[in-house]
Protein backbone atom coordinates (compact mmCIF):
# COMPACT_ATOMS: atom_id res chain seq x y z
CA UNK A 1 0.00 0.00 0.00
CA UNK A 2 3.14 2.25 0.44
CA UNK A 3 3.49 5.02 -3.17
CA UNK A 4 5.69 3.86 -5.35
CA UNK A 5 4.98 7.58 -7.10
CA UNK A 6 8.62 8.89 -7.87
CA UNK A 7 8.36 12.65 -9.31
CA UNK A 8 11.06 14.66 -10.59
CA UNK A 9 13.00 11.33 -10.87
CA UNK A 10 16.74 11.58 -12.47
CA UNK A 11 19.62 9.43 -13.11
CA UNK A 12 20.78 8.01 -10.13
CA UNK A 13 24.81 6.84 -9.90
CA UNK A 14 25.48 4.59 -6.65
CA UNK A 15 28.59 6.86 -5.85
CA UNK A 16 29.40 10.63 -6.57
CA UNK A 17 32.12 12.89 -5.26
CA UNK A 18 31.34 16.19 -6.36
CA UNK A 19 30.44 19.67 -4.65
CA UNK A 20 26.71 18.92 -5.03
CA UNK A 21 26.86 16.04 -3.19
CA UNK A 22 29.25 17.87 -0.78
CA UNK A 23 26.50 20.18 -0.32
CA UNK A 24 24.01 17.60 0.24
CA UNK A 25 25.86 15.97 2.57
CA UNK A 26 25.53 18.61 5.73
CA UNK A 27 22.22 19.63 4.41
CA UNK A 28 21.02 18.04 7.75
CA UNK A 29 23.54 18.82 10.25
CA UNK A 30 20.59 21.01 11.62
CA UNK A 31 18.87 18.07 13.42
CA UNK A 32 22.20 15.86 14.49
CA UNK A 33 24.49 19.06 16.42
CA UNK A 34 22.13 20.71 18.42
CA UNK A 35 20.88 17.09 19.78
CA UNK A 36 24.57 15.77 20.17
CA UNK A 37 25.95 18.62 21.81
CA UNK A 38 22.91 18.56 24.06
CA UNK A 39 24.25 15.16 25.57
CA UNK A 40 27.70 15.80 25.52
CA UNK A 41 27.34 19.17 27.48
CA UNK A 42 24.17 18.40 30.10
CA UNK A 43 24.23 14.27 30.07
CA UNK A 44 28.16 14.08 30.26
CA UNK A 45 28.36 11.49 27.14
CA UNK A 46 31.85 11.73 25.86
CA UNK A 47 32.47 14.10 22.32
CA UNK A 48 33.53 10.92 20.74
CA UNK A 49 31.01 8.22 21.91
CA UNK A 50 28.81 10.58 20.61
CA UNK A 51 29.98 11.11 16.97
CA UNK A 52 31.27 7.67 16.29
CA UNK A 53 27.95 5.85 15.88
CA UNK A 54 26.41 8.78 13.62
CA UNK A 55 30.02 8.18 11.58
CA UNK A 56 30.15 4.96 11.56
CA UNK A 57 26.13 4.98 10.23
CA UNK A 58 26.67 7.27 7.92
CA UNK A 59 29.40 5.30 5.67
CA UNK A 60 27.21 1.98 6.06
CA UNK A 61 24.18 3.57 5.25
CA UNK A 62 26.15 4.87 2.04
CA UNK A 63 27.67 1.86 1.08
CA UNK A 64 24.34 -0.17 1.71
CA UNK A 65 21.72 2.02 0.03
CA UNK A 66 23.76 3.80 -2.03
CA UNK A 67 21.64 6.60 -1.81
CA UNK A 68 21.51 9.88 0.59
CA UNK A 69 19.90 7.75 3.46
CA UNK A 70 20.55 10.37 6.69
CA UNK A 71 21.40 9.56 10.13
CA UNK A 72 20.07 11.30 12.92
CA UNK A 73 20.23 11.02 17.18
CA UNK A 74 16.68 9.04 18.23
CA UNK A 75 14.90 12.59 18.69
CA UNK A 76 12.38 11.24 21.15
CA UNK A 77 14.79 9.50 23.08
CA UNK A 78 18.11 12.14 22.93
CA UNK A 79 14.64 15.38 23.99
CA UNK A 80 13.44 13.04 26.92
CA UNK A 81 17.06 12.05 28.12
CA UNK A 82 17.90 15.77 28.05
CA UNK A 83 15.32 17.35 29.34
CA UNK A 84 15.48 14.49 32.41
CA UNK A 85 19.26 14.56 32.92
CA UNK A 86 19.46 11.11 32.54
CA UNK A 87 22.94 10.06 32.53
CA UNK A 88 25.68 7.97 29.85
CA UNK A 89 24.75 4.57 31.69
CA UNK A 90 21.15 4.78 30.99
CA UNK A 91 21.22 6.29 27.43
CA UNK A 92 23.49 3.26 27.00
CA UNK A 93 21.16 0.98 28.27
CA UNK A 94 17.79 3.08 26.37
CA UNK A 95 20.48 2.34 22.85
CA UNK A 96 20.72 -1.05 23.68
CA UNK A 97 17.50 -2.54 23.88
CA UNK A 98 16.88 -0.39 20.86
CA UNK A 99 19.19 -2.22 19.13
CA UNK A 100 17.70 -5.49 19.85
CA UNK A 101 14.25 -4.32 18.82
CA UNK A 102 15.08 -3.17 15.69
CA UNK A 103 17.22 -6.12 15.06
CA UNK A 104 14.59 -8.80 15.77
CA UNK A 105 12.26 -6.36 13.65
CA UNK A 106 14.29 -6.28 10.37
CA UNK A 107 15.74 -9.47 10.61
CA UNK A 108 12.65 -11.25 11.13
CA UNK A 109 10.81 -9.68 8.30
CA UNK A 110 8.04 -8.83 10.75
CA UNK A 111 8.35 -5.39 9.69
CA UNK A 112 8.44 -5.57 5.88
CA UNK A 113 5.08 -7.58 6.35
CA UNK A 114 3.55 -4.63 8.09
CA UNK A 115 4.62 -1.85 6.32
CA UNK A 116 1.99 -3.68 3.73
CA UNK A 117 -0.97 -2.17 5.78
CA UNK A 118 -0.04 1.27 5.76
CA UNK A 119 -1.32 3.51 2.86
CA UNK A 120 -0.17 6.35 1.39
CA UNK A 121 -1.88 9.38 2.65
CA UNK A 122 -1.23 7.90 6.39
CA UNK A 123 2.27 7.77 5.14
CA UNK A 124 2.54 11.28 3.93
CA UNK A 125 0.43 11.77 7.04
CA UNK A 126 3.88 10.62 9.32
CA UNK A 127 6.22 13.20 6.88
CA UNK A 128 3.98 15.64 7.48
CA UNK A 129 4.50 15.50 11.40
CA UNK A 130 8.37 14.98 10.57
CA UNK A 131 8.44 18.28 8.63
CA UNK A 132 6.37 20.17 11.30
CA UNK A 133 8.67 18.78 14.16
CA UNK A 134 11.40 19.87 12.33
CA UNK A 135 9.82 23.47 11.77
CA UNK A 136 9.34 22.99 15.48
CA UNK A 137 12.98 22.35 17.02
CA UNK A 138 14.44 25.13 14.36
CA UNK A 139 12.22 27.84 16.21
CA UNK A 140 13.00 25.99 19.57
CA UNK A 141 16.75 26.78 18.91
CA UNK A 142 16.24 30.65 17.86
CA UNK A 143 13.61 31.54 20.48
CA UNK A 144 14.75 29.47 23.92
CA UNK A 145 18.49 28.76 22.44
CA UNK A 146 20.39 26.48 24.58
CA UNK A 147 23.10 27.83 26.89
CA UNK A 148 25.66 25.13 25.18
CA UNK A 149 25.45 27.36 22.31
CA UNK A 150 28.07 30.63 22.09
CA UNK A 151 25.04 32.10 20.75
CA UNK A 152 22.32 31.82 23.26
CA UNK A 153 23.44 35.37 24.49
CA UNK A 154 22.20 37.24 21.27
CA UNK A 155 19.01 38.56 21.45
CA UNK A 156 15.93 36.76 19.91
CA UNK A 157 15.43 39.56 17.43
CA UNK A 158 18.91 39.18 16.20
CA UNK A 159 18.85 35.43 16.09
CA UNK A 160 15.36 35.07 14.20
CA UNK A 161 16.90 38.10 11.83
CA UNK A 162 19.83 36.00 11.53
CA UNK A 163 17.93 32.65 10.89
CA UNK A 164 15.53 34.31 8.40
CA UNK A 165 18.23 35.55 6.07
CA UNK A 166 19.31 32.04 5.69
CA UNK A 167 16.17 30.44 4.91
CA UNK A 168 15.87 32.91 2.30
CA UNK A 169 19.29 31.99 1.12
CA UNK A 170 18.88 28.60 1.12
CA UNK A 171 15.69 28.38 -0.70
CA UNK A 172 16.79 30.46 -3.30
CA UNK A 173 20.09 28.93 -3.99
CA UNK A 174 19.53 25.28 -2.64
CA UNK A 175 20.64 23.79 -6.15
CA UNK A 176 24.31 25.42 -6.15
CA UNK A 177 26.03 24.03 -3.27
CA UNK A 178 24.35 26.93 -1.18
CA UNK A 179 24.63 24.44 2.55
CA UNK A 180 27.92 23.90 2.08
CA UNK A 181 28.96 26.96 1.57
CA UNK A 182 27.17 28.07 4.72
CA UNK A 183 28.68 25.59 6.38
CA UNK A 184 31.68 26.75 5.46
CA UNK A 185 31.17 30.17 6.98
CA UNK A 186 29.87 27.94 10.26
CA UNK A 187 33.31 26.55 10.67
CA UNK A 188 34.84 29.84 10.17
CA UNK A 189 32.36 31.14 12.91
CA UNK A 190 33.83 28.57 15.01
CA UNK A 191 37.39 29.01 14.80
CA UNK A 192 36.86 32.55 15.35
CA UNK A 193 34.70 31.67 19.00
CA UNK A 194 36.94 28.81 19.93
CA UNK A 195 38.87 29.60 22.86
CA UNK A 196 41.28 27.13 24.49
CA UNK A 197 44.16 25.06 23.36
CA UNK A 198 43.09 22.03 20.62
CA UNK A 199 44.01 18.86 21.81
CA UNK A 200 44.72 15.82 19.32
CA UNK A 201 42.84 12.21 19.59
CA UNK A 202 39.83 10.75 21.01
CA UNK A 203 38.15 11.95 24.07
CA UNK A 204 37.76 9.10 26.35
CA UNK A 205 35.26 6.04 25.67
CA UNK A 206 34.12 3.33 27.70
CA UNK A 207 31.63 0.62 28.57
CA UNK A 208 28.61 1.42 30.84
CA UNK A 209 27.64 0.30 34.07
CA UNK A 210 24.24 -1.92 33.53
CA UNK A 211 21.85 -2.23 35.76
CA UNK A 212 18.25 -3.53 35.99
CA UNK A 213 17.42 -0.26 37.28
CA UNK A 214 18.93 1.73 33.93
CA UNK A 215 17.08 -1.06 31.77
CA UNK A 216 13.89 -0.68 33.62
CA UNK A 217 14.45 3.20 33.52
CA UNK A 218 15.45 3.14 29.85
CA UNK A 219 12.69 0.83 28.76
CA UNK A 220 9.75 3.46 30.21
CA UNK A 221 11.37 7.05 29.60
CA UNK A 222 13.22 6.41 26.51
CA UNK A 223 12.42 3.34 24.64
CA UNK A 224 9.04 2.95 25.24
CA UNK A 225 8.23 6.55 23.28
CA UNK A 226 10.78 6.62 20.31
CA UNK A 227 9.84 3.16 18.95
CA UNK A 228 6.61 4.30 17.35
CA UNK A 229 8.08 7.21 15.74
CA UNK A 230 11.31 4.86 14.68
CA UNK A 231 8.94 2.44 13.25
CA UNK A 232 6.99 5.23 11.27
CA UNK A 233 9.37 7.99 10.30
CA UNK A 234 12.89 6.18 10.47
CA UNK A 235 11.87 3.00 8.65
CA UNK A 236 8.35 3.00 7.01
CA UNK A 237 8.07 6.78 5.82
CA UNK A 238 12.38 6.87 4.70
CA UNK A 239 11.46 4.31 2.61
CA UNK A 240 8.45 5.69 0.96
CA UNK A 241 10.81 8.90 0.52
CA UNK A 242 13.26 7.11 -1.09
CA UNK A 243 11.00 5.85 -3.78
CA UNK A 244 9.43 9.10 -4.11
CA UNK A 245 12.80 10.84 -4.74
CA UNK A 246 14.47 8.25 -6.40
CA UNK A 247 12.40 5.14 -8.36
CA UNK A 248 13.51 2.01 -8.65
CA UNK A 249 16.93 2.97 -7.84
CA UNK A 250 15.84 2.71 -4.14
CA UNK A 251 15.01 -0.76 -4.57
CA UNK A 252 18.00 -1.49 -1.27
CA UNK A 253 16.13 1.05 0.41
CA UNK A 254 13.41 -1.19 2.41
CA UNK A 255 11.69 -0.69 6.08
CA UNK A 256 13.33 -3.97 7.28
CA UNK A 257 16.38 -3.46 6.15
CA UNK A 258 16.44 0.15 7.57
CA UNK A 259 15.29 -1.53 10.98
CA UNK A 260 18.41 -3.61 11.08
CA UNK A 261 21.07 -0.86 10.11
CA UNK A 262 19.34 1.46 12.87
CA UNK A 263 19.24 -1.83 15.47
CA UNK A 264 23.52 -2.63 14.67
CA UNK A 265 23.96 0.51 15.03
CA UNK A 266 22.32 1.18 18.29
CA UNK A 267 24.30 -1.99 19.55
CA UNK A 268 27.35 -0.37 18.94
CA UNK A 269 26.39 2.99 20.57
CA UNK A 270 25.29 1.50 23.42
CA UNK A 271 28.30 -0.75 24.12
CA UNK A 272 30.47 2.55 23.76
CA UNK A 273 27.86 4.81 25.89
CA UNK A 274 27.34 6.43 22.89
CA UNK A 275 24.15 8.58 21.02
CA UNK A 276 22.18 6.24 19.94
CA UNK A 277 21.02 7.14 15.99
CA UNK A 278 18.53 6.07 13.58
CA UNK A 279 17.67 7.22 10.06
CA UNK A 280 14.70 9.85 9.14
CA UNK A 281 12.63 11.02 6.01
CA UNK A 282 13.12 14.82 6.78
CA UNK A 283 17.20 13.96 6.72
CA UNK A 284 16.98 12.43 3.39
CA UNK A 285 14.67 15.69 2.06
CA UNK A 286 17.30 17.69 3.74
CA UNK A 287 20.08 16.08 1.82
CA UNK A 288 18.39 15.88 -1.60
CA UNK A 289 16.88 18.90 -1.18
CA UNK A 290 20.87 20.33 -1.05
CA UNK A 291 22.58 18.43 -3.63
CA UNK A 292 22.37 14.77 -2.90
CA UNK A 293 21.40 12.27 -5.09
CA UNK A 294 24.10 9.28 -4.03
CA UNK A 295 25.64 6.89 -1.15
CA UNK A 296 28.66 9.57 -1.76
CA UNK A 297 26.97 12.03 0.88
CA UNK A 298 26.84 9.85 3.29
CA UNK A 299 30.03 8.18 3.14
CA UNK A 300 31.75 11.73 2.93
CA UNK A 301 30.26 13.25 5.77
CA UNK A 302 30.61 9.96 7.57
CA UNK A 303 33.91 9.89 7.16
CA UNK A 304 34.65 13.33 8.28
CA UNK A 305 33.15 12.86 11.70
CA UNK A 306 34.48 9.76 12.21
CA UNK A 307 38.06 11.56 11.42
CA UNK A 308 36.84 14.43 14.04
CA UNK A 309 35.92 11.93 16.54
CA UNK A 310 39.10 9.81 16.80
CA UNK A 311 41.21 13.04 15.88
CA UNK A 312 39.61 15.96 17.68
CA UNK A 313 37.01 14.05 19.92
CA UNK A 314 38.74 16.11 22.48
CA UNK A 315 38.08 19.17 21.57
CA UNK A 316 35.01 18.83 19.74
CA UNK A 317 32.51 20.18 22.87
CA UNK A 318 34.20 23.83 23.08
CA UNK A 319 34.19 23.63 19.25
CA UNK A 320 30.79 22.58 18.66
CA UNK A 321 28.95 24.74 20.69
CA UNK A 322 30.50 27.75 18.42
CA UNK A 323 28.28 26.61 15.25
CA UNK A 324 26.20 29.69 14.86
CA UNK A 325 22.40 28.90 15.81
CA UNK A 326 20.99 30.74 12.73
CA UNK A 327 22.93 28.32 10.19
CA UNK A 328 21.08 25.37 12.24
CA UNK A 329 18.22 26.93 12.41
CA UNK A 330 17.60 27.87 9.02
CA UNK A 331 19.08 24.52 7.15
CA UNK A 332 16.55 22.84 9.70
CA UNK A 333 13.29 24.90 8.86
CA UNK A 334 14.08 24.66 4.98
CA UNK A 335 14.22 21.14 5.15
CA UNK A 336 11.11 20.58 7.29
CA UNK A 337 8.95 22.97 4.36
CA UNK A 338 10.47 21.07 1.60
CA UNK A 339 9.22 17.31 3.73
CA UNK A 340 5.79 19.01 4.04
CA UNK A 341 5.30 19.53 0.34
CA UNK A 342 5.71 15.73 0.18
CA UNK A 343 1.42 16.09 0.31
CA UNK A 344 1.25 17.60 -3.03
CA UNK A 345 0.92 14.12 -4.75
CA UNK A 346 -2.53 13.49 -3.06
CA UNK A 347 -5.44 13.54 -5.29
CA UNK A 348 -8.29 12.60 -3.07
CA UNK A 349 -9.59 15.10 -0.40
CA UNK A 350 -10.38 12.43 1.93
CA UNK A 351 -6.34 11.32 1.46
CA UNK A 352 -5.74 15.10 2.01
CA UNK A 353 -8.03 14.71 5.59
CA UNK A 354 -6.46 11.59 6.83
CA UNK A 355 -2.96 12.84 6.03
CA UNK A 356 -2.87 16.57 7.79
CA UNK A 357 -5.05 14.39 10.82
CA UNK A 358 -2.30 11.89 11.62
CA UNK A 359 0.16 14.69 10.96
CA UNK A 360 -1.35 17.16 13.57
CA UNK A 361 -2.30 14.64 15.70
CA UNK A 362 1.53 13.05 15.96
CA UNK A 363 2.84 16.40 16.02
CA UNK A 364 0.95 17.61 18.63
CA UNK A 365 -0.19 14.22 20.65
CA UNK A 366 1.20 10.83 19.68
CA UNK A 367 2.28 9.17 16.71
CA UNK A 368 1.05 6.00 17.52
CA UNK A 369 -2.36 6.78 18.58
CA UNK A 370 -2.64 8.69 15.38
CA UNK A 371 -1.24 5.57 13.58
CA UNK A 372 -3.46 3.57 14.99
CA UNK A 373 -6.83 5.41 14.91
CA UNK A 374 -6.13 6.45 11.04
CA UNK A 375 -5.41 2.72 10.11
CA UNK A 376 -8.88 2.08 11.91
CA UNK A 377 -10.66 4.39 9.68
CA UNK A 378 -9.04 3.47 6.86
CA UNK A 379 -9.63 -0.67 6.47
CA UNK A 380 -13.05 0.09 8.25
CA UNK A 381 -13.84 2.58 5.24
CA UNK A 382 -12.63 0.20 2.96
CA UNK A 383 -14.33 -2.92 4.75
CA UNK A 384 -17.78 -1.14 4.22
CA UNK A 385 -17.03 -0.08 0.35
CA UNK A 386 -16.11 -3.89 -0.23
CA UNK A 387 -19.27 -4.79 1.46
CA UNK A 388 -21.53 -2.33 -0.68
CA UNK A 389 -19.18 -3.40 -4.05
CA UNK A 390 -20.34 -7.29 -2.96
CA UNK A 391 -24.30 -6.28 -2.39
CA UNK A 392 -24.70 -4.48 -5.92
CA UNK A 393 -22.71 -7.36 -7.72
CA UNK A 394 -25.50 -9.49 -5.97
Amino acid sequence: MVSTTAPQLEPVKSFRFDWAECAGAVGDLGVLVPIAVALIVKNGLTPTAVLLPAGLLYVVAGLVYRLPVPVQPLKAFGAIAIAHGFGADDIAAGALLMGMIFVVLGASGLLDRVAKVFPHPIIRGIQLSVGLLFCQLAWRLVSATPKAFADHRHSFWWLAGATLVVILVALVFRHREIALLLVLVAVVAMALTFHGSVTFGPSAVHTPHLSRAAFAAAAVALVLPQVPLSFANSCLATADTARTYFGDAAYRVRPGRLAITIGVANLFAGGISGMPVCHGAGGMTAHRAFGARSGGAPVMLGGVVIALALALGATMTTALSGFPVPILAGLLMVAGLLHITLLKDLRHLAHWALAVAVGIVGFLSNLAVALVGALAVWWLVRAIGLRRANRTAA
